[in-house]
């Protein structure tokens, strides 16, 4: 064969600087479009975790209407395995959602069980002859701040609160019942067994999804079941 490399290159229509420009231009088009899948993946697990979050709501409404009060949380550090992994386990006021007590799914879309608050005003067993375990006038304990060392709060005297611990993980509870480290001041807010929790936009050294039961919805709700006068 006769002539350069570059030269047959030349004559098959391609530069050397041609085909380095190209390679290059594909190269960022296949990064971007990583990108953009990673992306799109996590919006669909926030979406997914968001949609989890509500039926848990709706799910301790339900066990509201059914039982006159709301289940306890479930024991933290047992492993899915054992029998009592995802059970209530009164009289807890924090631990994780009893997942096998409300039939619904035990971790989030990042591996973790949801964290969850019942104030024991609400959980208590129902006394004889009533027809649940709170009345209009009881108050719940959670509230909701916008930070940890912030006293501008979202809501007060709630009865319950789920928490995701996010796509970090960090001090949420995994399937095996141990407990991922690490976190921010305002995540473990959401994980330090107190009545007080944080929700703000995600930021990079925060992503918990917070939510709760308002009271003024639960009780609305309950009446309606005529499980309060």
């Amino acid at each position: 064969m006769t002539g350069s490399l570059t030269e047959r290159l030349a004559q098959r229509g391609f530069s050397l600087i041609e085909l380095s420009i190209v390679l290059i231009v594909f190269g960022l088009l296949a990064s971007g479009m990583v990108g953009s899948l990673s992306g799109q993946r996590r919006l669909a697990d926030e979406r997914r975790a968001q949609q989890q979050l509500d039926e848990a709501l709706e799910a301790l409404y339900g066990f509201a209407i059914t039982n006159g009060r709301l289940p306890c949380p479930a024991d933290t550090p047992l492993a899915s395995s054992e029998e009592a992994a995802g059970r209530e386990a009164c009289p807890l006021e924090h631990g994780v959602l009893p997942w096998r007590t409300l039939g619904v799914a035990e971790l989030d879309p990042w591996g973790q069980r949801l964290s969850y608050y019942a104030a024991s005003a609400f959980s208590a067993n129902v006394p004889s002859g009533a027809r649940a375990a709170f009345t209009l006038e009881s108050k719940g304990g959670a509230s909701v701040r916008l930070a940890h060392d912030s006293g501008a709060a979202l809501a007060n005297e709630l009865p319950a609160v789920v928490v995701s611990h996010g796509a970090n993980g960090h001090l949420g509870y995994r399937s095996n019942g141990g407990k991922l480290a690490g976190g921010s001041a305002d995540e473990a807010e959401n994980a330090d067994q107190d009545s007080v929790f944080v929700s703000h936009l995600a930021e990079a050294d925060y992503d918990d999804l917070v939510c709760w039961l308002p009271p003024a919805i639960l009780a609305t709700r309950m009446l309606a079941a005529g499980r309060l006068p």
